[in-house]
């Protein structure tokens, strides 16, 4: 019978709803949720609403068969370790816009703070040693070491959920030796693709003392692997949402909504790092050069409110505002809208109703560590074809979409036409038909139950000490 489980994470994987606690929606709650609830253990999580008020949370309340431990972090480290050093250094950084990276000692020094406080609530939870404990993403990039020293025999497993630039990109940070010698406190570290599995192996090359052989980091006396283990969706969730009569007809109503023969999506949250106003631009350049589309399709943009309280995210919204003013301001004409713009939170339920509705869908991050949206458009899609960002790390798992340079506005608007015009009278359209039951086949196989178990099978096998060896 397996072991238990620790999971480590900044986000809480339940949420109030009407007085009671549920899961929450997004990936990582929806992968290791029904592992906890079969193997028990506990998710170690920042309590961002009423921590002190409830430190613990037993789940299922009925049947309690987890423990959700949560971490009470003060106001000022939050804004130094979360706000700062998370999301104004290592986020974008990682995605490779080194102009926004705000290097403030203070932030590092709340950051080392955040993380001894998850390492010290891990160790408090953490009875039973045999028990393995998998540290999740950006940033807790220091626990994994700090459970090391306090536990040198334990099973840790780490996971990146964001790309891993390459060396030259880190070296920016003063603090990159600190960080890296954290991760490889892990005896497995996992990322989502092979190019930022070679990424972090390069960087492990600078780490003095580290020995890099194959896709093994030899440092201090221990062997640390390190996998490409691509993030699913949960397939059967959406495949059952998009089978709902109620989802379908909310499908019916936005193509109406449209009123015209063809309708493009695009959803992200808005993120500087999702390509919004370059796609924007290449929508109105569609209309600049192939102005037969006038009239004839209308894109659906959603904007998942993000970080709203940092400047940056503030100036992009009035960027893009901005833009699609514009872009239905010069081309609107007779009840015709060419950009339908949702800034809000739709549920997933929901958002499968967008992906029925959709005969194409822009997913076209500058870059992104995965991009789920792109599966599951690609899962839920009948007839619709996936174009998709060459940056984005789903890329790497779905070569049949329709790969595009988000940053070439001209490019994407040829690609565009190229893809309406296909999709235009029905020959053209069955000639994607191949195409897309091959990557319903992809995303089938990435589903992310798998991931979790493959991440936790392989965790579980590996060795955890050189015999002989010495510490680098």
């Amino acid at each position: 019978m397996a072991v238990s489980l620790v999971v480590v994470a900044n986000r809480e994987p339940l949420r109030q709803e009407r007085g009671r606690w549920v899961p929450a929606v997004g990936g990582l709650a929806t992968a290791l949720l029904p592992v906890l609830e079969r193997r028990g253990g506990t998710w170690v999580a920042w309590g961002e609403k009423e921590a002190d008020a409830v430190p613990r949370l037993a789940h299922p309340p009925e049947a309690p068969r987890f423990t959700v431990r949560r971490l009470h972090v003060p106001a000022r480290e939050v804004t130094g370790s979360y706000h700062g050093m998370a999301n104004r250094v290592l986020w974008p950084l990682a995605h490779y816009f080194l102009e926004r990276v705000e290097l403030r000692r203070a932030f590092y020094a709340a950051y080392q703070a955040t993380n001894r406080r998850f390492a010290e609530a891990v160790l408090e939870e953490w009875t039973d040693p045999a028990t393995p404990v998998w540290v999740h993403d950006y940033h807790l990039m220091l626990v994994p070491a700090l459970l090391r020293a306090a536990r040198p025999g334990a099973r840790i497993g780490f996971f990146w959920h964001i790309p891993w630039p390459p060396p030259e990109v880190w070296q920016v940070l003063p603090w990159t030796r600190q960080l890296l010698e954290g991760v490889l406190g892990a005896d497995l570290v996992g990322l989502h693709t092979p190019e930022y599995v070679a990424n972090f192996l390069a960087t492990c090359r600078t780490l003095p003392g580290a020995v890099v052989d194959g896709r093994r980091v030899r440092w201090q006396g221990r062997e640390i692997r390190v996998e490409a283990h691509p993030i699913g969706i949960d397939t059967a969730r959406f495949a059952q949402w998009a089978a709902e009569p109620r989802v379908r007809e909310r499908a019916r109503r936005i193509r109406r909504m449209a009123g015209t023969p063809l309708v493009v999506v695009g959803i992200d949250r808005l993120d500087y790092t999702k390509g919004i106003p370059e796609r924007l631009a290449a929508w109105e350049r569609l209309f600049e050069r192939y102005p037969q589309w006038l009239g004839r399709v209308t894109l659906y943009q959603i904007a998942v409110p993000s970080r709203t309280r940092l400047p940056s995210y503030r100036l992009l919204k009035r960027l893009v505002d901005e833009q699609v003013g514009r872009i239905n301001g010069a081309y609107m004409r007779d009840g015709w809208v060419p950009v339908h713009y949702l800034y809000r939170a739709f549920t997933p339920r929901e958002l499968t109703a967008f992906y029925l509705a959709a005969d194409a869908a822009l997913v076209t991050p500058l870059r992104d560590g995965m991009n789920l949206v792109a599966q599951e458009y690609a899962w839920v899609t009948e007839n619709g074809v996936l174009i998709l960002s060459s940056l984005a790390g789903a890329a790497a798992v779905l070569p049949e979409a329709v790969a595009v340079n988000p940053f070439d506005v001209d490019g994407l608007a040829d690609t565009l036409h190229e893809v309406l015009t296909s999709l235009a009278d029905e020959p053209g359209r069955r000639r994607w038909d191949a195409r897309r039951a091959a990557l319903k086949e992809r995303v089938a196989a990435l589903d992310v139950h798998r991931w979790a178990e493959r991440f936790l099978a392989s965790l579980e096998g590996s060795p955890v000490t050189l015999a002989g060896a010495s510490p680098g």
